[in-house]
């Protein structure tokens, strides 16, 4: 039976699987309280609005480097 060949390496998904996890982590950051009750002053912390969109937008332009991560191939002697 012949081998698939994929698009992608091994070391690629799973680059892609931790660019993932840095972009929701970026998002957990800039969540808010679940209750939209009362006015929280917190919405407008530096957390919120300057380091959570940041991480978000390493973890996108790290997904990208990612998919366009080429292995290097072994050198066979």
């Amino acid at each position: 039976m012949e081998e698939k060949k994929f698009g992608l390496s091994k070391i690629n998904y799973i680059l892609i699987a931790a660019a993932f996890l840095v972009v929701v982590l970026g998002f957990i950051i800039m969540g808010g309280d679940p209750s939209g009750e009362v006015f929280n002053p917190d919405i407008y912390s530096t957390k919120r609005i300057i380091v959570g969109p940041m991480i978000s937008l390493a973890g996108f332009i790290f997904m990208v480097v990612a998919i366009l991560y080429k292995p290097k191939k072994k050198v066979q002697e």
